[in-house]
């Protein structure tokens, strides 16, 4: 037998032992480990069953509700097995994991801290002032908790193999007569939710430039508005802008030109930038002046704030929802499982 013939038989072997050793029944595995249904259904036990109780009311929405409480389930059970292997690999406690990279880094929020974000928020909390800053400094400190544990789960599959199995949880939003670019026919659709003045969205733009290089045929991008007012004084005027472009089909040149220099946003940058593009600035002019895309730009925001984005940039791939400026690797790796999911339902289908 020649070496290369023989080799290539060996990896088919490993390939077909390795999805052999994947039990039915299994929803992920984690280093190897397989975690199985029933082990994620005996710990969403209670939610599920208040879910039933429900079931009647809420027709439309349960079995996706169903799906977030199995993947709040399994994602428990991941995290403690990657805490179980990190601490195995370091030969110290679980408890000792949980220490040195969350709770050693977790600080109690000052008196100071409190009342500052009492008074960014006074509206909408209930209990008098006096009342809610230990309330304010115990959400705060759990909130900071949150992020060291999510970091800490992030670090640690970078570390060891996860293969989540459990069908994603998604999220129907309209594409349909908004901004894309990318075959209508591609297999994953990205949407986009973005701020042109956004800091964390110009720099997920280079990233989202090298998908849509990397996946031609395969990706398509549309593009959402969510201008963040409150903290972004040009933002709004920016994305009605981008829309009057788009009323001359040059959306995306326009989104391109503002991302790529988001220090020149006031409305006279704006039309300076639709002379450089060459389009008909009358018309653009008066689109921007009068307020035109106003209304369409509200109903984006809203739409997006329906669909679960708080913030900017928030992508929903295939429905997948992922937030904030995501680095390449992380969005490819959704984009490949969705490739991969659809490769294997259409293997099944034959």
């Amino acid at each position: 037998m020649k070496p290369r013939f023989a080799i290539a038989i060996a990896i088919l072997t490993l390939a077909v032992l390795a999805t052999a050793q994947v039990p039915s029944g299994t929803l992920a595995v984690v280093n190897g480990e397989a975690i199985t249904e029933a082990q994620v259904t005996t710990i969403a036990a209670s939610d599920l069953a208040a879910l039933e109780s429900k079931k009647a009311a809420s027709p439309a929405t349960y079995e996706r509700d169903k799906l977030v409480i199995l993947h709040k389930a399994l994602d428990s059970i991941i995290e403690d097995k990657l805490v179980a292997a990190e601490a195995a690999r370091d030969q110290v406690t679980k408890e000792q994991v949980l220490f040195a990279e969350v709770e050693s880094n977790v600080s109690m929020p000052s008196t100071e801290e409190a009342e500052t974000f009492y008074e960014a928020n006074k509206s909408q909390i209930a209990p008098p002032h006096d009342q809610a800053i230990p309330l304010i400094k115990q959400f705060l400190t759990d909130q900071s908790r949150k992020r060291y544990r999510d970091a800490m789960v992030y670090m640690l599959k970078k570390k060891f193999p996860v293969k989540v199995i459990l069908d994603p949880v998604r999220t129907d939003v309209a594409t349909l007569g908004y901004p894309s670019r990318g075959p209508e026919t591609a297999a994953v659709t990205i949407v986009e939710f973005s701020d042109f003045q956004c800091p964390f969205c110009g720099g997920l733009f280079p990233t989202l430039k090298t998908i849509e290089k990397n996946y031609p045929d395969k990706v398509r991008l549309v593009y959402r508005q969510f201008p963040l007012t409150a903290i972004h004084p040009f933002a709004q005027k920016a994305a009605e802008a981008s829309l009057c472009a788009n009323d001359q089909k040059r959306f995306w040149e326009f989104h391109d030109s503002m991302f790529g220099d988001q220090a020149h946003l006031t409305v006279d940058d704006l039309k300076k930038r639709a002379v450089d593009l060459k389009l008909n600035t009358a018309e653009f002019n008066a689109c921007l002046d009068t307020g035109a895309k106003v209304s369409a730009v509200n109903t984006d925001v809203e739409e997006g704030r329906k669909s679960g984005a708080s913030s900017t940039p928030s992508m929903f791939i295939n429905g997948r929802f992922l937030a904030g400026n995501q680095p390449y690797a992380d969005i490819r790796e959704v984009i490949e499982d969705e490739l991969q999911r659809q490769s294997q339902s259409k293997a099944g289908g034959k």
